[in-house]
């Protein structure tokens, strides 16, 4: 069978639907709020959100398409299957139902119903809402094939449309300038200071892990475009993956630009959230309102369609005793419960698994993009694994409740003044970067092995 052409016009599709599954919350009001705290030095801040909210991402995907995966499993399977499967479990509720799809869909509320509902029906209007957004999400992922037209032709232009509206109109009548003070003067007032706190702030996307959770969706919608062989998805993988990002980094940049722009009107905000609704507010009236609940509830959604779908299909696949559609049901319905009932305990317990987690992932992407150098043997996975485990055991100890324990701050007081980076969440960077060169040399040494890279 012939496969087709991989031309621009489907690496744009392609590109349309990676876009709108990565960028939801946070990467819409990230980089406004961040604008705020940088003032006048918004380009150097914005420099360092792009080195950790792009360039990690780009390198999950590029991750992925090297090693010829189909997802996390796949990635993870050279250091052992079981420890694939725990990791893919452990990576998609924490991505899905049990922290960042619920918070999807009450950041949703927040920017769209929540400021016009009187506060004692707060909790049934909070009901109605996420069992709306959940039941649509449902319905817009219950066919796989589906994900791409929705996404991709449908919902994520119309998001692009929206945004691209306020952004030429704040950038034809510029409000304010870029020469406002720093917000947040502590962190922000040189611009090598501002290049590091930046890039923490889009380190806490933790994108690079929804990247891999995406890798599924992005594999069976590459091949519903026709393309079956290994390289060709690979070659697809790359190509939108990196036009997406490029599309998303262009986005950030304006939008911490407006962010810093605001200062001249508006005072630091709780989050962009609110600095958004306040700039589209400004130049739109009473109308911006809907344009910027408009804009937020699009962005949410294809998010969310995004997480439930990735969630189901690697479940699916591991697990087949349920259809991809009970699957999707478990997700959904997991989501909605944690959104209504008790979802700041939940993140209380899932934060420390992010931050677990996410340094986990990078042991998985960097041998990764290096794996054709020694033939991707398991070795190199295991050694670099085993190098970032205790620093991403301690991260997510920082980030728990037990942090405060007598025995918890001895233990995190000598990691944090000995280890370079730690005190910032970023602890596992030497150790990992230790390991793999270790791993790389150790994999040299031993007798030549076939490549592992799946074929599925």
């Amino acid at each position: 069978m012939i496969e087709p052409k991989l031309d621009f016009k489907k690496i744009l599709l392609l590109a349309s639907l990676i876009f709108g599954m990565f960028f939801g919350s946070g990467n819409l009001i990230f980089p406004a709020h961040l604008g705020q705290l940088a003032g006048h030095n918004w380009l150097s801040a914005g420099s360092g959100f792009l080195l950790s909210a792009t360039i990690l991402p780009l390198l999950a995907l590029l991750a992925l398409g090297i090693t010829r995966s189909n997802g996390i499993y796949d990635l993870a399977k050279p250091i052992a299957p079981w420890y694939a499967m725990l990791f893919l479990i452990f990576a998609h509720f924490s991505l899905g139902p049990a922290f960042v799809t619920p918070r999807v869909a009450a950041t949703a509320y927040q920017f769209t119903l929540g400021p016009w509902i009187p506060a004692q029906y707060t909790l049934i209007a909070t009901i109605l809402f996420s069992a709306t957004f959940f039941i649509l999400t449902y319905l817009f992922s219950a066919k796989e094939i589906g994900l791409t037209k929705y996404i991709g032709k449908i919902m994520n232009p119309i998001f692009l449309t929206l945004l691209a509206i306020v952004v030429i109109v704040a950038l034809l009548h510029p409000f304010g300038n870029l020469n406002g003070a720093p917000a947040d003067p502590l962190n922000y007032a040189k611009a090598g200071q501002s290049i590091a706190s930046a890039f923490i702030e889009g380190y806490n996307t933790m994108d690079a892990l929804a990247a891999l959770a995406f890798g599924i969706t992005i594999m069976r919608a590459i091949q519903g475009l026709g393309f079956k062989k290994p390289a060709s998805i690979a070659k697809a993988t790359a190509m939108s993956g990196a036009l997406a990002i490029l599309g998303m980094g262009i986005i950030y940049i304006i939008l911490i630009a407006l962010g810093s722009m605001s200062l001249s009107k508006f005072h630091l905000a709780a989050n962009g959230g609110i600095t958004l609704q306040q700039i589209i507010q400004y130049y739109f009236g009473s109308f911006g309102l809907i344009l910027f609940a408009g804009i937020a509830i699009l962005a949410m959604l294809t998010t969310a369609i995004g997480l439930v779908a990735a969630f189901a299909q690697d479940f699916h696949r591991l697990f087949p005793i349920l259809s991809y559609k009970q699957w999707l049901l478990v997700t959904t319905g997991l989501s909605f419960i944690t959104t209504n009932f008790g979802l700041d305990t939940i993140i209380k317990f899932s934060l420390p698994l992010l931050m677990l987690l996410y340094p986990l992932a990078m042991a998985l992407i960097f041998p990764s993009l290096l794996s054709p150098l020694f033939g991707n043997k398991s070795i190199v996975y295991k050694i670099t694994t085993g190098f970032t485990i205790i620093p991403a055991l301690l991260d997510a100890l920082a980030n728990s409740g037990l942090a405060s324990q007598h025995w918890a701050t001895g233990i995190l007081d000598i990691y944090h003044n000995t280890l370079p980076f730690a005190s910032i969440g970023l602890g596992w960077t030497l150790p990992t970067l230790l390991g793999l060169i270790i791993g790389i040399i150790i994999a040299k040494l031993q007798k030549p092995a076939t490549p592992s890279f799946s074929t599925n």
